[in-house]
Parts: structure tokens; sequence; C-alpha cells
């Protein structure tokens, strides 16, 4: 892929977040197969958000985990973006919408790393040994793309359609936890719109934090202590709109809520 077209795909998302106008998929810029060219575009956009308003990598997502999303996309494998710290809200407080496009909300577990992860390889005790807390997790997902038609090459590209995302507040230790047979429920507004449990993020959230960890570490740039990696979703994403109220809750890991800010012509308005 060459240097023109990272800059031109990289420059169309990176428009698109900056006006509020979602834009065309970039996948007419980026071969099909060419996945390290849309990590590129990715990481061009990473590059000057950290340069231009100085924000701070946390950590990393992974998207994708649902074998079903898989073979609606076409592909094999998760993908991964990375998180920002400025992004990051604590369960029950508001969360600003002036940035976000066509968000959708989806649970998960999070896990906050004690150690390094710096392997080539590495085991499930590995990752177990690595992991400091776990916590559950909102991801507020966001396209740049309109109407989230997108396929594996936009979303890698957009960093893994990276939003925001809201942390629970009390940390819970792995000891004793079976990850996989966690169950979630998340309302909006008071009405259910997601189930599912931890066998649905690759059948297992371990098994997802091993993916990122080897890729990552292969890559050369492996998960740090302090970390935090959203592992994937648990149950089928919902769209949220202004003024939204949000809860999610994993058995043994407890419940985290979001309230989405009312735009400037709600505001007074009574629900």
């Amino acid at each position: 892929m060459s240097e023109q077209r990272i800059q031109e795909a990289a420059d169309r998302l990176w428009n698109a977040g900056a006006s509020g106008e979602p834009c065309a998929p970039v996948r007419d810029l980026i071969d099909a197969d060419d996945i390290e060219g849309a990590y590129a575009v990715a990481q061009r956009n990473v590059a000057r958000v950290c340069a231009e308003r100085g924000w701070r990598l946390n950590g990393h997502k992974i998207g994708l985990t649902s074998l079903a999303v898989q073979r609606q996309l076409g592909v094999d494998r998760p993908d991964f973006g990375v998180l920002f710290a400025e992004l990051a809200h604590a369960s029950g407080e508001e969360v600003p919408v002036t940035d976000l496009l066509q968000p959708k909300v989806e649970a998960e577990v999070a896990f906050v790393l004690r150690h390094d992860l710096d392997l080539k390889v590495h085991s499930i005790a590995d990752v177990i040994s690595a992991v400091d807390y776990v916590l559950p997790v909102l991801e507020i997902v966001d396209s740049r793309v309109a109407d989230w038609k997108i396929t594996f090459i936009d979303t890698v590209a957009d960093n893994a359609s990276s939003g925001r995302y809201v942390l629970g507040t009390v940390p819970v230790r792995l000891d004793g936890l079976d990850l996989a047979a966690v169950e979630m429920s998340m309302d909006v507004n008071g009405e259910q719109v997601s189930t599912g449990n931890g066998a649905a993020c690759l059948g297992n959230p371990l098994i997802a934090a091993r993916w990122l960890a080897d890729t990552m570490s292969q890559a050369g740039t492996p998960l740090r202590a302090g970390g935090v990696v959203l592992t994937g979703a648990l149950g089928p994403m919902a769209a949220v709109a202004p003024g939204d109220e949000v809860a999610a809750t994993i058995t043994g890991l407890g419940t985290v809520t979001a309230r989405f800010a009312r735009r400037p012509d709600q505001l007074g308005v009574m629900p």
C-alpha cells in the first residue's frame, strides 16, 4: 500500500471524526487482503491524536471476538485497536456525545495488567498470572464510516471502530472466576437489549487476551503492566442516543452503568 493511499485513507477517517460527518468506506484505497496496510492507516491517526492532542495510550481493545460476526465479515481472526486514557469513564459518569457519530454499546470483561506480556507465545497461565484484576466494562463503539457499512479492512483502519469506554469501579480478582461461564445482561433505559456469556468471546475472554498478547508481542509492541484490555463483546451491541442510560450486569463482576449526555436542544426537557 503506497504512502499516498495510507495518508488518504487516514485523512478520510480523521476528517469524518473531526467534522461529525461519517465518511465513505476506505476499502477503495486498501486491498481486501492488505491487513498490514489497514493497521498502518489506524496507526497514522493514533500518532496524530498523540501529537496534536497530547492524549495518552493506556491499553487495547479486541474486536470481532464473535465467531458469528467474523463469518459475517468473511474473516477468521479478531482485530485490535488502541485505547486512550482521555476516553475512559467511571461507572455512573455522564458520557459526552459531542464527538460520537453513530455510537453503539456493548458489555465486556476488562483486564488490568499487573505484569508485562512480552513473550512471543503466551499460555493461558501466562495471561492469568499477568492480570491484576477484572472489571465489567461498557465499550462505546463508533464508526467513522457512514451507516456502519464496514468490512474487516474498514474497521481495522478505523482503530477497530473504537469510541469511548466506561469501566466498573469495583476490582475483582480472577481467583475462582470462570470467565467462560459468566452471564451478561444489558439494559438501555430499563429495557433489556442484549444478553450473552463469556463463551461468546472466542470461547473465553482469557483466550481473546492471549491472542492479543501474542499479536502485540510479535509486532514488537507488547502489552505492558498497568494497561487496560477490553476483551470483546459478550452479546450483541445496541445503538444508543443522547439522554440514554445504560446498565450491564456480569455475574461475578457486578454492574457498570453509563449516562449519555443530552444534546443542548434536549436540556431542560423532562424524560
